[in-house]
Order: structure tokens, then C-alpha cells, then sequence
């Protein structure tokens, strides 16, 4: 048996007119998660997996590591999601609803390891996500590199303010893979 995934880059869409019908027929249509489509319209990685931990992460390596110790933590990842270095506001949103969007996730674990991508940019977004989708389920927040101090005050002073919503932070990518799981295997 053999399965891939093929992504054609916008740029080169004139080129490659054939493997576009392709996509556009009923078969090949069908088995694309609308999730990727929307990812991809607002320029953010995304694959959707069968686990219960949802993954913001910015950095394919980065994402990679993540699902990886989330599976060594006794977890399941439930996708692959990269925003990238230079995603916005909008983009952090829309990531998050996205995540929120798959039935199977139980938890969030966001993350960020800010280089080019400031984490009060991320942070924003993630309040903003939070208040747009009224999001219930529990969020693990793990913010590094560039304003990270900002982003941790950022999500600390919005959680206090809203206690309906579920934020734990972490300070390294162990303990943020060890709360995920657990507070996964805990909600309903």
C-alpha cells in the first residue's frame, strides 16, 4: 500500500493544470479535509491525524518534535499545524479555530518558539481566538524567544480576568507535552 500527499504551490498552478483537475474531481475532493483548505487560504500549515491533542506550533521541526513528545508522554496528536514565522493576528485566530473546529480534540498545545514570530503576537491571537470561538477546552501554552515575557503577562492577565476559559503555560516543551496529555485524558 502506498499514500502521499502532493502540494502544489500556487505559484506554479499554471504549470501544473492537470494535477489540478485531478484535485477538482469528486474522488480526490472528497477524502481533502476542509480543515487543510481553510488552513491553507489563510497561508498556514495544516494536517488533520486521528489523535485528541491539538498542536499550534511554529516550525515544521518544531512540530514535529511536539507531536513526537506528545506520543512519548502516553498522548495523540490530532494534527499538524505550523503558523509559521511571520503569522498575524488573524492567521493565530484562525489556527485556533481550526483546532477547535476537529471533533476529536480534547486539549490544545500551543507551542511558540519566537525568533522572526514575537509571542505577544501569538498571544494576542490567542486571546482573540479564545473570545471568538468561546473556546471550553483546556489550552497549554508553552511561549520561548523573542517577547516572551510580554506574552506570558499577555495570556496570564487574560486568564485571570476569564475564568471560563482553561489556560495552563509551561516553561519548556517537556512539562507542556506532560500537561496536554494529562488535562486531555481529563475532559469530557
Amino acid at each position: 500500500m502506498l499514500d502521499a500527499k502532493v502540494n502544489i504551490d500556487d505559484s506554479a498552478s499554471y504549470r501544473q493544470t492537470e494535477l489540478l483537475l485531478l484535485k477538482e474531481s469528486t474522488h480526490v475532493s472528497e477524502e481533502i479535509d476542509p480543515n487543510e483548505v481553510k488552513a491553507n487560504k489563510v497561508g498556514i500549515s495544516y494536517v488533520g491525524l486521528q489523535g485528541n491533542i491539538g498542536c499550534m506550533v511554529n516550525g515544521a521541526g518544531l512540530a514535529m518534535a511536539t507531536m513526537d513528545l506528545i506520543k512519548l508522554k502516553g498522548g495523540d496528536p490530532a494534527n499538524f499545524l505550523d503558523v509559521g514565522g511571520s503569522a498575524d493576528e488573524f492567521q493565530v485566530t484562525q489556527a485556533f479555530i481550526i483546532l477547535s473546529n476537529h471533533s476529536k480534540v480534547k486539549a490544545i498545545l500551543i507551542n511558540i518558539f519566537g525568533g522572526i514570530m514575537k509571542c505577544d503576537t501569538i498571544a494576542k491571537g490567542i486571546i482573540k481566538a479564545a473570545e471568538t470561538t468561546k473556546i471550553k477546552m483546556p489550552i497549554v501554552v508553552r511561549l520561548t524567544g523573542t517577547n516572551q515575557e510580554e506574552g506570558n503577562k499577555l495570556i496570564e492577565e487574560f486568564s485571570n480576568k476569564h475564568k471560563e476559559y482553561v489556560f495552563l503555560t509551561a516553561d519548556d516543551l517537556d512539562e507542556a507535552a506532560e500537561k496536554a496529555v494529562r488535562v486531555a485524558k481529563n475532559f469530557l
